[in-house]
């Protein structure tokens, strides 16, 4: 689960990191009083205003500008707020900005130059471990520096048997060329990450920038964190961090119904149960001149409920020209998804594109008996070969 820039601060605040202060903001009366309350507190008389989305490259998209007075906040604010902000990663589409961030100015002068610094810490599968990755070249375009410096993508990986050790965070922070008070206070920085990130079982924790300060001070400028799902439910006030205006709105649906879908670009849409299945089922469809429009994977407890839901979801991607179910029937009782389509394709009324629907497994000869029975406009494929080729037929 992603959460926003200003959530991952409070979170990261709350055990011992040091970060750029800020108040969120939903309108430019409220961008204004934030700023006033910044004033105060900090002292700070420039503010950062960033657009609040669930996608990196924001600054280079418009989305983050510097305000030099508190007329700037409320004129920058009313600019951002509403915004389509467009990203490299949110796609052409992309997303409209709902909340800003006022935040304080942190690159103040004073004895040295500010400087910016990368430093993440991801699972890293291969290993089977944590990993610390971190760089000198901290800023907008980090990925430009791993793909063509990788050089200078500094690696430490963490025993999980023994945790983050103290000659490790000292080791990442010499690489980072510090020293004196900035090298200290980088070496409890890291080790506060490292707390934060292990306490609220994340995938990841990418902060980019990180900053020291003029004075010497290391904090977080920017933070993008990702919490394992499947640890939610240790984590409550986590779980309702949740923004659903920055999801999918069909991935949103599908996870009401249970079902594991990700939305795709293609004009295939399909329906499977077990992601192996799945991604040899997208491979087939690729093969027969298609384009996977969609992973759906309706699970091992799948019902004619769960197959509408599906269904339904399915034809709600304009682009899908057609539909192949694939079903291994394990688990799941192939005569249960039989049902499931044919009452889905009732319910739903007149469904203009081809259905083609391979069963395999527990109670398929019923399954297809189900279908041919029905009446309905749906072709039965036997084997993986003949699904491709319906699927082929029917995008010619």
């Amino acid at each position: 689960m992603n959460i926003h820039e200003y959530q991952a601060k409070d979170i990261l605040a709350s055990y011992g990191v040091r970060i750029q202060r800020g108040v969120v903001a939903e309108s430019k009366e409220a961008a204004v009083k934030a700023a006033k309350q910044l004033n105060r507190d900090t002292g700070t008389e420039w503010f950062v205003i960033k657009a609040q989305i669930h996608a990196g490259g924001r600054g280079k998209g418009g989305g983050v500008k510097l305000a030099k007075s508190i007329d700037e906040v409320s004129t920058i604010s009313d600019e951002i707020l509403g915004m389509q902000l467009i990203t490299h990663q949110t796609g052409p589409e992309g997303k409209k900005v709902n909340k800003v961030l006022i935040a304080e100015d942190v690159y103040y002068p004073g004895a040295s130059e500010p400087k910016e610094y990368y430093l993440s810490i991801l699972l890293d599968r291969a290993k089977g471990c944590n990993v610390i990755m971190a760089s000198t070249e901290g800023g907008m375009d980090i990925e430009t520096v791993a793909e063509k410096t990788p050089e200078k993508i500094i690696k430490e990986w963490i025993d999980p048997r023994v945790g983050l050790q103290g000659f490790q965070a000292r080791k990442v922070a010499f690489a980072l060329g510090l020293e004196g008070a900035g090298f200290k206070e980088m070496v409890k920085f890291i080790f506060n990450l490292y707390k934060a990130y292990e306490a609220t079982d994340s995938s990841q924790f990418e902060i980019n920038p990180v900053l020291k300060t003029s004075d010497d001070k290391i904090l977080a400028v920017d933070a993008k964190v990702n919490i394992d799902d499947n640890a939610l439910y240790r984590h409550k006030d986590i779980a309702e961090l949740r923004d659903l205006s920055e999801e999918d709105p069909l991935e949103v649906e599908a996870g009401k119904s249970d079902l594991n879908y990700v939305r795709l670009d293609g004009n295939v849409g399909c329906m499977v149960n077990g992601a192996g299945l799945a991604m040899a089922t997208m491979d087939i469809i690729k093969l027969s001149g298609g384009e996977p429009a969609n992973f759906l994977d309706v699970g091992g407890s799948a019902n004619a409920e769960t197959v509408e839901a599906g269904f339904r979801i399915i034809l709600k991607e304009p682009n899908v020209k057609a539909i192949l179910i694939n079903i291994f029937g394990g688990i799941v009782r192939c005569d249960r998804v039989a049902s499931g389509v044919v009452e889905a394709y009732k319910n739903i009324g007149t469904i203009d594109i081809p259905i083609i629907v391979r069963l395999q497994g527990t109670n398929a000869e019923e399954g297809a008996e189900i279908i041919e029975k029905s009446g309905l406009k749906v072709t039965s494929a036997v084997v993986l070969k003949d699904a491709a080729e319906r699927v082929k037929e029917a995008l010619a």
